[in-house]
């Protein structure tokens, strides 16, 4: 007899990758607000981004693997944050206000996103509320 399908309780990491390693930790530290749990210099930051984590990588030195299977990624990639309760307008203009442009704004459904670059020009967005169903 097959063994059921066990399930999954959510997502833990998140990771985009960066090529200069200070801009980067600027940009999220700073502007973003997240807390810097830990890092190797010139290999990885780790952030803390409300229960989850999001990581940020220098693709040349995860791809060589070692203790770790080798990952990385070339070129834009995509990463959306869920805005806190009531703090989406403010994400809004707070961000232009530190140079950082937002590209474009969606709804859906009853929600919306709008989306900005982060210095590596990964397309990032921040969403009012969940916009997946449940």
């Amino acid at each position: 007899m097959a063994q059921a399908r066990p399930s999954l309780s959510g997502v833990l990491e998140t990771v985009l990758y960066f090529s200069d390693e200070e801009t980067t930790r600027r940009f999220y530290s700073d502007i973003m607000g997240m807390r810097l749990v830990g890092h190797e210099p010139g290999r990885s930051l780790f952030y803390r981004a409300g229960s989850s984590v999001f990581l940020v990588f220098r693709a040349e030195e995860t791809l060589k693997g070692g203790t770790l299977p080798a990952h990385g990624a070339v070129g834009p990639i995509h990463t959306c944050f869920q805005a806190a309760p009531g703090e989406y307008e403010a994400w809004k203009t707070y961000l232009p206000e530190k140079g950082v442009s937002v590209i474009q704004e969606v709804r859906w459904g009853q929600s919306r996103s709008f989306y900005f670059k982060d210095p590596d020009g990964n397309v990032l967005e921040i969403a009012g509320s969940d916009i997946w169903p449940a």
